[in-house]
């Protein structure tokens, strides 16, 4: 260390690269958002299906690192030439896989504003606005989709930001875990039980895996397309009944709004009354569909989650925002902040220790995270709750538009009906009132 005190600083290095530089920054951001720009006013035009075959890419490019530095218009017409032969468009008018891609221009730039303050926000000292932006915008959400005042921070619940629904099922087992060992001891996790549904997303079995639930105590429920694929509890009540029977130990259930195979909806309420016997942690999964929920016309799908212990969905589904972006609240927050807390000796801070802020890094899996509710606080303000109500119907409008095409055609056949709705008369009153004449329950009044 002595021969570095008498060493002069070399600022050869430093004078040549300004990584942010406030004007260079200004420009080569033109030229990126005139690219992307252009790539959506003709992505129609490309192939959804990237064309190329595997390892195509190592054909194109160098076998190692430029040596000296490169400009962006020369990286950026290598971006068209050799990554866009590449990409599957998902934002392409033809792209009809998987679940809507519904990237927007506020979501765009919610999260380049998120990206360009480049922050950390694990806890509240480390960035202020964006634990509390989080928390007023997991509010508004809650309100939206009227969650019962127990999931919202002023009701004593809360919400939180998590990449993908993966994380979200994976912390609230966590939490269920922890709570029942605590209860008949940590020797007995073998007995421990998951249970889904045959439809329900491989993300909850990961997440039994990594939580260290023994793998042959994982439950899919078989379902019938009598049942349009839910789940039903008669069948949830037979399998948990022969668990405990061979002395194992239910913990927790995992329904969905909307399933990734078959758009089955499960009900929330038998399923809640049932977990509820047997001391059931309930996480409901509304990855993609828990959207349309903010329509009054569709709220009922819901119905019963006041009778669940958490709740997710993906804004980066189906609400205009751009990935990742998985809304999660619970109930009860302790219970997340004792399974996933760690408190070293340089995260100690004045602010946490009056325990009056929320500090993030205790409700999820990693310490570090970006500023998600930047991107969603532009999507809200910029479209209003007006305007998605009216992105999301007329997304149901094409889709029983096709539903029609499919019933002319003898190809084909509807294997089950899904997003049925019911008329309410009172919508228009019920849409006027504001979020202070809701009742506890969180239902308009």
């Amino acid at each position: 260390m002595g021969s570095l005190q008498n060493q002069k600083p070399d600022n050869g290095f430093a004078g040549t690269i300004k990584p942010l530089d406030p004007e260079e920054f200004r420009r080569q951001g033109h030229l990126v958002i005139d690219f992307l720009a252009d790539y959506y006013k003709s992505v129609e035009r490309y192939p959804v299906r990237s064309q190329v075959e595997p390892g195509y890419l190592k054909k194109r490019m160098p076998d190692s690192a430029p040596y000296d530095a490169e400009p962006i218009e020369d990286i950026l017409r290598d971006v068209q030439k050799d990554i866009v032969p590449g990409i599957t468009h998902w934002q392409s008018p033809n792209y009809f896989a998987y679940f809507p891609a519904s990237g927007s221009i506020a979501g765009f730039l919610g999260e380049v504003l998120g990206t360009g303050f480049n922050i950390v926000g694990f806890n509240w000292m480390s960035s202020p606005a964006a634990t509390e932006l989080e928390t007023i915008v997991m509010d508004w959400l809650g309100k939206m989709l009227e969650l019962p005042s127990e999931f919202l921070f002023s009701g004593g619940g809360g919400g939180v930001l998590q990449g993908t629904t993966c994380e979200a099922i994976l912390c609230t087992l966590v939490a269920a875990r922890d709570q029942m060992l605590k209860k008949i001891g940590r020797e007995n996790i073998n007995k421990l039980v998951v249970y889904g549904s045959d439809q329900t997303h491989s993300a909850l079995q990961k997440a039994a895996q990594i939580a260290g639930i023994n793998p042959n105590n994982f439950r899919a429920v078989a379902t019938t397309r009598a049942d349009a694929f839910g789940l039903t509890a008669d069948a949830l009540r037979a399998t948990i009944e022969s668990d405990v029977e061979a002395g194992l130990v239910p913990l927790f259930l995992c329904p969905t709004i909307g399933t990734t195979s078959s758009t089955a909806v499960d009900p929330l309420g038998p399923l809640c009354d049932v977990a509820e016997e047997y001391g059931i942690w309930v996480h409901v999964d509304a990855a993609y569909a828990g959207s349309i929920c903010i329509c009054p016309e569709y709220r009922h799908f819901l119905d019963g989650i006041e009778k669940a212990h958490s709740f997710s969905f993906n804004a980066h589904k189906w609400f205009l925002t751009t990935l990742d972006c998985c809304c999660l609240w619970v109930k009860d927050p302790g219970a997340l902040i004792k399974a996933l807390s760690t408190y070293p000796e340089y995260l100690r801070n004045k602010a946490s220790e009056t325990k009056q802020v929320v500090d993030y890094k205790d409700w999820q899996i990693t310490l570090s995270r970006r500023f998600r509710s930047l991107k969603l606080w532009l999507v809200i303000r910029s479209y209003g709750v007006a305007n998605l109500r009216k992105f999301l119907r007329s997304h149901v409008k094409m889709a029983k538009n096709f539903e029609g095409l499919i019933g002319m055609d003898k190809r084909f056949e509807v294997v089950a009906e899904k997003l049925r709705h019911r008329l309410l008369p009172y919508i228009a009153d019920r849409n006027r009132r504001k979020p202070s004449d809701r009742d506890k329950g969180g239902r308009s009044q």
